[in-house]
């Protein structure tokens, strides 16, 4: 299992905000103006942090914001559930393919749609980035992905013409509580991303003393049912990925993927987080007494259960194949909490 660095984290924050105070202190000892005015100006440091301020992004730059960010616009998708959790004012967003499974009507993720809805969030037109609508919403921030289908890295110049910071952020080599963190910094809202990651933290603690686990160890998965021909394919979450993690801190014990059964042909797989598995292979791979399955509802199990090239897998022979929820590939604070909730039903004691 991989340490969760989250305490760590915590530490340091509240070391730094401990060496704030003191500075703090010293300032209202040494100036000459009244103690009300320096107390409110303690205050507002306290709520909005320090500006200007320098970031290095995951693009290797160092990016200088002037002051806190009022209207921010995320090109990605998938980094605008974090900044939601973390309270940054969202002013426009990415979209995903409008109307699936995992998104509205508006193309928002489902696990955070109502929130954007009701803080105003508008959806730029189309999935590709179009850098002049970006600039029509005139931001003060630009946060783009480094990686995934929802990166704007190829119109990367493009953004940073508009004036605005421009932001990159790698969503693909960390979890999803270190990306809420990294953009509580950059937008000034570094205690709104450490107080859902710790009400998170707690979250899983409850649901860990209220579940008894299924039998281990146990496979998880994204299984993507044949649909032309060419046999059903899946990838398999390591404890490297969010996922994984997940089921590790909660006490599952996570199989790995044997060799000669990874998929060699796969783009992801140069990936540490996932281990694509072609048809062929499917029965070798899952090999744990239990499966879990990412990004699956019940009609996803079902049709899980009926292929054929894992029929003979002790977890579908015993019938312990489990569902996590069609929201659950994308894990942001949202949708890390449905999943416990999915967990908590149907393993609690």
């Amino acid at each position: 299992m991989t340490p969760t660095k989250t305490p760590l984290r915590r530490l340091l924050a509240a070391l730094i905000f401990a060496l704030c105070g003191v500075f703090a202190l010293s300032a209202c000892g040494s100036g000459s103006g009244g103690s009300e005015d320096s107390s409110d100006s303690a205050s507002a440091s306290d709520s909005s942090g320090t500006w200007p301020r320098t970031v290095e992004d995951d693009n290797g730059d160092e990016v200088t914001i002037d002051s806190q960010p009022k209207s921010i616009v995320s090109t990605s998708v998938t980094l605008t559930g974090s900044l939601l959790a973390a309270d940054a004012p969202v002013k426009a967003t990415g979209i995903t393919q409008a109307n699936t499974p995992v998104s509205d009507d508006k193309g928002f993720f489902t696990q955070w749609g109502d929130v954007a809805e009701q803080r105003g969030v508008k959806a730029l037109s189309g999935i590709t980035t179009k850098p002049e609508e970006v600039a029509a919403e005139n931001p003060d921030l630009i946060i783009v992905s480094k990686t995934g289908q929802d990166s704007a890295m190829e119109q990367l110049d493009q953004l940073k013409e508009i004036g605005a910071p421009v932001f990159v952020v790698d969503y693909a080599d960390k979890d999803w509580q270190d990306v809420t963190e990294k953009l509580g910094e950059v937008t000034g809202h570094e205690q709104q991303a450490e107080d859902v990651v710790k009400k998170y933290e707690d979250k899983l603690a409850e649901v860990k003393d209220a579940i008894e686990l299924p039998e281990q160890p146990t496979t998880a998965l994204n299984y993507n049912p044949s649909r032309d021909g060419s046999g059903s394919k899946a990838n398999i979450w390591t404890d490297k990925s969010a996922q994984g993690r997940m089921l590790e801190e909660l006490g599952f014990e996570l199989t790995t993927v044997p060799d000669d059964a990874k998929s060699t042909s796969s783009q992801m797989g140069q990936r540490d987080d996932i281990v694509p598995v072609g048809s062929e292979n499917l029965s070798k791979a899952i090999t744990g007494k239990t499966a879990v399955i990412f990004n699956a509802d019940d009609k996803k199990v079902q049709a899980f259960e009926k292929d054929q090239l894992v029929a003979d897998t002790d977890a579908v022979k015993e019938n312990r194949v489990y569902a996590m929820g069609l929201d659950s590939f994308r894990l942001d604070y949202y949708s890390a909490g449905n999943v416990l909730d999915v967990i908590k039903k149907e393993f609690g004691k």
